[in-house]
């Protein structure tokens, strides 16, 4: 029978590992998260909930950063935050840098390596008092390196949130939107009215080293999958989550992932 301070030892490693693959987190950190925390005591109060959408200072989204050695380009790891698993790719030297939308309360950060002979696990919470939950979130992320995918949300009132228009009017919109391949994008709203939203997945071109181009060739697979997660009422008891695979096989490709009623 194994002892308590055996079991504490094991449980608390910092990464578990098998085989010759290592993974190395530098951030985020685990445990308590503050940063960004501000005085507001000079603010009007409101009755609604902040905006979560902020991409001039960029102040609600944690990098994800670390490596993967050995380094396998072109093959894929995985990082799952929250429950969302997303294709990781790396850089020659093993490295890779990831934005993600942080919600209240407690997250997890895993990486798990292509040949799944090692993992890195951190958990996360996320304190700052000026950060709204999120009630509706879309998270996109796709499995080709040099592709560009884009994430298309249409909400009750006729907006259409995308790339070009990132920023909604009734306060939702794209809060991380990865511009060098493969995610993630996320869409998210504090309070959505309530209606029709349809949700789609565009496969708009690629991107290199040279900036984005229109060239079929040089993408990593025949069909390209995108992985969409919907999630209701994160990091609450109400939670609920669904995800969707779609096959995107050119560019131009549009797929609808989803019509629903909120």
């Amino acid at each position: 029978m194994k002892t308590l301070a055996a079991f504490l030892s094991a449980c608390c490693l910092p990464a578990i590992a098998w085989g010759q693959s290592s993974i190395s987190l530098e951030t985020p950190r685990g445990g308590w998260n503050q940063r960004g925390l501000a005085d507001r005591s000079d603010e009007a109060a409101v009755a609604y909930p902040p905006n979560l959408i902020d991409r001039g200072m960029q102040r609600r989204r944690t990098l994800i950063r670390g490596a993967v050695l050995p380094s396998k380009p072109g093959t894929p790891s995985t990082l799952i935050v929250n429950g969302n698993p997303m294709p990781l790719y790396t850089g020659e030297d093993g490295s890779f840098a990831r934005p993600y939308a942080m919600a209240p309360g407690s997250n997890s950060v895993e990486v798990r390596s292509a040949d799944r002979s090692a993992r890195r696990r951190v958990q996360v919470y996320e304190a700052n008092r000026d950060t709204p939950r999120a009630q509706l979130r879309i998270v996109l992320g796709w499995d080709d390196g040099q592709a560009e995918v884009d994430l298309h949300v249409i909400t009750p009132d006729g907006q259409h949130a995308f790339w070009a228009r990132p920023v909604l009017s009734d306060g939702g919109g794209l809060d991380v939107d990865s511009v060098d391949g493969p995610g993630p994008e996320m869409f998210t709203m504090t309070s959505p009215p309530r209606g029709n939203y349809h949700v789609y997945v565009n496969y708009w071109g690629n991107f290199g080293a040279g900036g984005y181009h229109f060239d079929e060739s040089t993408r990593e697979r025949e069909v390209i999958t995108a992985t969409v997660t919907f999630v209701l009422h994160e990091n609450t008891p109400s939670e609920k989550r669904e995800t969707f695979r779609i096959p995107l096989r050119k560019i131009g490709d549009l797929g609808l992932v989803k019509s629903f009623l909120f």
